[in-house]
């Protein structure tokens, strides 16, 4: 007789993945000076290195505070909305819906895709809901700044993740705790530290999915660096702090020959003085706008002149070169950075400026797309306890990042339909007139609600045809012997 002997979850971390945790943990620490770095540019909260020649001490503390790199990166992203998840094969996505409302995809993807415009990457941590076995599961965006992924670019997906944040309520800890999750292949680990400066295991949750559940976007990827980069680049960093430095050059000139300074020659030292005698300070004698002066010993009038104010024109030439470099580098139209001419730019050199912007927007949609892909596969895998069918494709829809008006929309669209390119009634048709997937789901049951009654009014009207049309015979009924008196 033999007994089985229940394998019980290790309470404390092998060799294995304590090393797999400092790895993962040096890597995080590594990249977080240029993470902080790019958010401090971002939010306006940079320090500008002054030159110390133009800038005087009692103006050191002035912050200058200039926001390109916040709309540059701002203008993109509103370009990128994730509208909806459905199947490629047309059939009912609503169990996709489903998911991604459970979790607020559709609000929480723009704080993701903003993220990795910043940040130049983020990740998309997916796991078992928390409620019962009925509950959706969980897929949460997860800033760079607490997570890392060791990635395999031969097989194209990660090998081991790892977060650091605060402790999960459901966890007892003190205030301030952190925690760490590891994230493997076949189980998902949670842990606290200990007295002794180590780490104790405080859940493994054994999912055996044979890949790491966590996606990771990544912005600007290259064969080398398949890490991502920040739209925030050295360039722009440079132009931001330059342009921050000729402001305050604006403010110390402001200071100091905003008010024009005056001369006086040949005036008595009465002239500075009040009536009992008293010499008057500088800002009394400059605001008193020596409304009289005596005339010298030899009769003469004192001369007073002023010397020319101070232009600050000179210093805005140079930060609208500035604003037509960062526009340049950031791919966005002047006019958004503050750059103005005389000749406002009309509506097509509008659209031309903004056609770069579009291409980038298109080109991170397609990166993204693959990211939240694979995302909802590993959450539909989680929920079923089984991969999804390789076969059927999960499709992301997205806005148009483009910015084309209405007329030209439908117009477009009523003209493929006339060439019998697309039909009347496609999703495609409804999808490229530029209505929302709520619009084009409002629409389809609008039109299968409307065939019903189509239907219901023909089968009405078919059955008084039949019952007009046997009328006639059933008023004067044909006499029929019903053979009564044989029947008895």
């Amino acid at each position: 007789m033999t007994l089985s002997i229940p394998e019980l979850p290790l309470l404390t971390l092998s060799d294995d993945e304590l090393a797999l945790i400092h790895l993962l943990r040096a890597d995080m620490m590594r990249d977080r000076y240029a993470l902080l770095l790019r958010d401090a540019y971002f939010n306006g909260e940079q320090l500008i290195r002054d030159l110390g020649i133009s800038i005087p001490p009692q103006l050191k503390s002035l912050h200058t505070v200039i926001g390109w790199p916040r709309v540059g990166v701002e203008s993109l992203e509103e370009r990128i909305d994730l509208e909806a998840f459905r199947w490629a094969d047309g059939s009912d996505s609503s169990e996709l819906t489903e998911i991604a409302e459970a979790n607020d995809l559709f609000d929480e993807s723009s704080l993701a895709h903003l993220d990795a415009l910043v940040y130049g990457r983020e990740y998309l941590a997916v796991g078992s809901g928390s409620c019962d076995e009925d509950c959706p599961p969980l897929i949460s965006a997860e800033s760079p700044l607490d997570m890392t992924l060791m990635w395999d670019a031969r097989l194209r997906m990660g090998t081991a993740a790892l977060r650091e944040c605060q402790a999960d309520s459901y966890i007892e800890s003190g205030p301030e705790e952190r925690m760490l999750v590891l994230y493997l292949p076949d189980q998902t680990v949670m842990c606290l530290p200990n007295a002794s400066g180590g780490w104790e295991v405080v859940d493994r949750d054994m999912h055996d999915l044979g890949v790491v559940p966590v996606v990771r976007l990544a912005n600007r990827q290259r064969t080398a660096d398949r890490v991502g980069k920040s739209e925030i680049t050295p360039e722009v960093m440079s132009i931001t702090d330059a342009a921050c430095r000729r402001l305050m050059g604006m403010e110390v000139a402001a200071e100091f020959f905003g008010a024009p300074q005056r001369y006086i020659l040949g005036a008595s030292e009465s002239a500075f003085q009040d009536a009992e005698g008293n010499a008057l300070d500088a800002w009394q004698t400059y605001i008193g706008r020596m409304l009289g002066l005596e005339r010298d010993e030899n009769g003469d009038i004192p001369t007073v002149g002023q010397f020319p104010a101070h232009d600050p024109s000179g210093m805005t030439k140079i930060i609208d070169l500035y604003a037509r470099i960062m526009a340049s580098q950031m791919s966005v139209a002047p006019h958004v950075l503050g750059y103005s001419s005389d000749n406002p730019a009309s509506a097509d050199a509008i659209r031309f400026a903004d056609n770069r912007q579009v291409k980038k927007a298109e080109r991170r949609i397609r990166r993204f797309s693959a990211g939240w892909q694979q995302a909802m596969r590993l959450a539909l895998w989680v929920r079923d306890g089984e991969p999804p069918d390789t076969t059927r494709r999960i499709e992301t829809v997205w806005r148009n990042p483009a910015t084309p008006t209405v007329a030209a929309q439908v117009d477009a669209t009523v003209k493929l339909v006339q060439a019998n390119i697309l039909l009347a009634d496609s999703d495609v048709t409804l999808e490229m007139a530029g209505f929302t997937e709520a619009q084009r789901q409002h629409i389809a049951a609008d039109r299968r609600r409307s065939a019903g009654r189509s239907s219901s009014n023909a089968l009405l009207d078919r059955l008084a045809a039949l019952s007009a049309s046997d009328a006639p015979a059933s008023a004067n009924p044909p006499e029929v012997d019903l053979g009564v008196d044989s029947l008895g």
